[in-house]
């Protein structure tokens, strides 16, 4: 089904206006990710947000691959205080000292994670059981911000070393690594999602 052939109503309504915004949501939001290189990539996208609209972060993701080598998490780990000076300079990203400090510290304790677990998508995936949570919304008022599995895995993640990995940043990271299913059951996407993965 081309984009162009989908209306409004048929997605979910936060997704309006912007085409990337639109191909985000029909492609990747809900649809359950096992790659640890994304699992990293959207754990420091969405701490980047925080504060901020996902519109913003997506219009910056390419700037983020750009400054942290890929989402490399073994380069990312070994960032030191010329590399941070050099991201608070990079306008492709947020140009936010903590959440630069973060991203990297982020890195070191999700490689002590892969060493742990085998993987960090053994790690996350504990917190719903290994299998994607699949809700029946009608509407968006009814999506929750956190639940206990997002404070759960909060809770874990921060006892191990992460930071901005607060309950409502992990329940958005659910949503986006396909962990839960918080598509509205008239979306397009809401039955496409729990076939992938």
């Amino acid at each position: 089904m081309t984009q162009q052939l989908v209306s409004q109503e048929q997605r979910c309504h936060w997704c309006t206006g912007d085409e990337l915004y639109i191909r985000y949501h029909d492609e990747e939001w809900g649809v359950p990710c096992h790659d640890d290189q994304t699992l990293f990539e959207f754990l420091i996208l969405e701490g980047a947000q925080a504060g901020l609209n996902w519109l913003t972060i997506l219009k910056k993701r390419e700037g983020y691959r750009n400054a942290l080598a890929g989402f490399d998490v073994q380069k990312v780990a070994r960032f030191d205080e010329t590399d941070i000076e050099r991201l608070l300079n990079d306008e492709g990203i947020i140009r936010n000292r903590l959440k630069i400090n973060s991203a990297i510290t982020n890195a070191r304790s999700f490689i002590k994670v892969q060493k742990e677990f085998g993987s960090f998508d053994t790690y996350i995936w504990q917190f719903v059981n290994h299998q994607p949570i699949i809700n029946h919304w009608k509407t968006m008022d009814e999506v929750p911000v956190t639940t206990p599995e997002s404070e759960a895995m909060s809770k874990d993640l921060k006892k191990r070393g992460f930071k901005y990995v607060g309950s409502t940043i992990c329940y958005a990271y659910m949503q986006a690594m396909g962990m839960t299913n918080d598509h509205i059951t008239s979306c397009i996407s809401y039955t496409a999602c729990p076939d992938f993965g």
